[in-house]
Order: C-alpha cells, then sequence, then structure tokens
C-alpha cells in the first residue's frame, strides 16, 4: 500500500452491500457491540487481513472511573507494534473532506468523528433523532456523488444525498462554523505483518497490561455505588438511562467478552480457567443490564445491591489465575 498509489478506496474490494463483519460482531455473542473505536477498529484490521483479536490485551487495563468504566481504545503504540500500523492526529486546516481525500489517494484511512443524526446505520438509536459524537473509519469518499463508505460499530455502511451534505455541513446556513473534528489517520504496512509476529508481541502485551491492571477490583467500586446512581437516573428522561447502561454495563461486559476473545486466540488451553471467568463477568453485566431496566421502571432498587457481586468475585478470580499463567 504504497504512497505512490492513486485509489479511491483504502480497501477497493469491499462494498456495503456484500460486506461481512468479524466474527468478533456475530450476532450470538453477548455484546455484538462495543464501543464505535474498538469496533471500527476490528474491522479495518479484518480488511487489512489480519487479527484484530491480538490488539485486545488491553481490556484488562479497564477501570472504574466513579461515573463510568474506562472507554477501552487500543493503545497507538500497541497498532505499531502488533500490526505496524501507524495512527497519528490529522491537522484539519482545510475542508476535512479535502484531507481524506488526499489521505485516501495514498492509501491511509481516516478516523473522524461524526455526527450520528445523519447516519443511516444508527436509525432506531441516533438517526435523525439526536445529535451524538462518534467516530467512523472512511474507506471511500466520493465528492462528485455526494456519497460515502465507512466503518462504524460493527458493520460497513454507505451514506449519500442529505445524510452526507449534513455529515459535511455542506448545505450549512452561510456563517457556520466551520466543521472541524477531531481526525486520525492511519498509515498501513507496504504488507501485513507475519501471523507469528502477532503472537509473540500480543504476548509481551498481554503481561504488559496484567501490570497496569487496577489496583482495586473495579467492578466491586462500581457495585458500592450502583444502586444509589440508578436511583437518581430514575429521576432523569428516559434517554438518559440508555446512555448511563452504555458507559457503565455495556463497558465493562463488552471489555471482558473480548478480553475472553483475545486469550483464547493467543492460547486457548492456557487460559481456560481465566477464559471462564471473564465470560462470567459478561454474563453477568448483560443480566443486571434487564435487572437495570426494571429496577428504573418499578422505582424498586434494593435488588441491585448484591446484583453485581458475582461479576466482582470472578474479576477478583480471573486476575488471580491470570498471575499464576504468566508467573
Amino acid at each position: 500500500m504504497g504512497l505512490s498509489r492513486q485509489m479511491n478506496a483504502v480497501f477497493p474490494g469491499i462494498e456495503p452491500a456484500t460486506y461481512v463483519a468479524h466474527a468478533l460482531h456475530a450476532s450470538d455473542r453477548m455484546w455484538p457491540e462495543t464501543n464505535c473505536y474498538v469496533d471500527l477498529w476490528i474491522e479495518v484490521l479484518a480488511s487489512h487481513h489480519v487479527a484484530p483479536e491480538a490488539m485486545l490485551g488491553f481490556t484488562l487495563t479497564q477501570d472504574f472511573e466513579g461515573d463510568q468504566f474506562t472507554f477501552f481504545k487500543v493503545p497507538l503504540e500497541d497498532l505499531e507494534e502488533l500490526y505496524g500500523i501507524r495512527v497519528t492526529e490529522l491537522a484539519i486546516f482545510d475542508s476535512v473532506q479535502a484531507h481524506v481525500t488526499e489521505q485516501i489517494r495514498r492509501g491511509r484511512i481516516c478516523l473522524v468523528e461524526m455526527d450520528s443524526f445523519y447516519m443511516p446505520d444508527t436509525r432506531g438509536v441516533g438517526y435523525r433523532q439526536d445529535h451524538g459524537k462518534t467516530t467512523v473509519a472512511i474507506n471511500r469518499l466520493d465528492m462528485a456523488g455526494r456519497s460515502m463508505d465507512y466503518f462504524h460499530n460493527g458493520g460497513f455502511f454507505r451514506v449519500d444525498g442529505e445524510d452526507f451534505d449534513g455529515l459535511f455541513q455542506l448545505n450549512a446556513p452561510e456563517g457556520t462554523l466551520p466543521f472541524l473534528p477531531y481526525t486520525e489517520f492511519a498509515k498501513f504496512p507496504a504488507k501485513p505483518v507475519p501471523r507469528e509476529h502477532k503472537r509473540t508481541v500480543a504476548a509481551k502485551l498481554l503481561r504488559r497490561h496484567y501490570d497496569r491492571r487496577p489496583h482495586a477490583n473495579p467492578i466491586a467500586a462500581f457495585a458500592a455505588v450502583f444502586p444509589a446512581q440508578v436511583e437518581a437516573i430514575a429521576e432523569r428522561p428516559s434517554g438518559y438511562f440508555h446512555k448511563y447502561a452504555f458507559n457503565t454495563l455495556r463497558q465493562f461486559g463488552a471489555n471482558f467478552e473480548l478480553l475472553a476473545s483475545h486469550l483464547t486466540w493467543l492460547s486457548g488451553e492456557s487460559y481456560v480457567p481465566v477464559v471462564e471467568q471473564a465470560l462470567r463477568i459478561s454474563e453477568v453485566a448483560k443480566s443486571v443490564q434487564f435487572q437495570l431496566a426494571r429496577a428504573v421502571t418499578r422505582k424498586k432498587f434494593d435488588p441491585l445491591v448484591s446484583a453485581l457481586d458475582p461479576a466482582a468475585e470472578a474479576w477478583d478470580r480471573m486476575m488471580g489465575e491470570l498471575g499464576k499463567t504468566l508467573s
């Protein structure tokens, strides 16, 4: 994927109509989607023909931040060590579309913060309902045809027409402030790195991230404030419930399901007890999400006091078993 190659798509062989998502986004998973940043990297890496499971050791570092769980994102240095992919910020001093077009021409994919209000793939959640910040990776941009192909969440989509205009503020009233989103761009190596390189580096990174794990059990810390937080959100508009659940239960539930997938990919036999506990955490998060909805509807919060205990206990066992394996 050299600089001299003229391109109108970073991955020219894929189409939204026929695209098949990676197995990490399969519908039979507990959390088929995680968060916009990790999800799009799963699909970008799969389209680059490398294993996205290799990058997921960083999930060990997730913590409870007092009002939310860490919005887990793959460290950029991990992408470079594992895959030879270099990611850095793209300065936006001209129109966004001009910069993105140039980078696509050079075989680089751009990760751009956009407004989900204009993204049809969020139909029923944000599309034409709510202005929300989300990150997409743009594979193809056609200014003349007013269309764009992009990775978002667990899939690959196309946007065109009025929605395309809205995303890039092409019909904004005169005097509107320019669209200057935070944008990153990824430089790919000339060819994908060998499979064994990824395994060797992933094993090294797992030890590094284990050393960076929270010192105190983050799920236990969340459990201590969970009922009171839910009682408070029960008085808020209904839309707030979904945002709270996304940033708490979904974040740690999806995080640890991905950890289980990472360890299975790395060495399934070596990490069986750890994988079992990681999946237990994910299962509890899923079931408690339903309990949360009932508690808010019925205004009964006592059942939530001990609801997260099995997940907190699984976190302790998981870290203990992993320590034995890594020692």
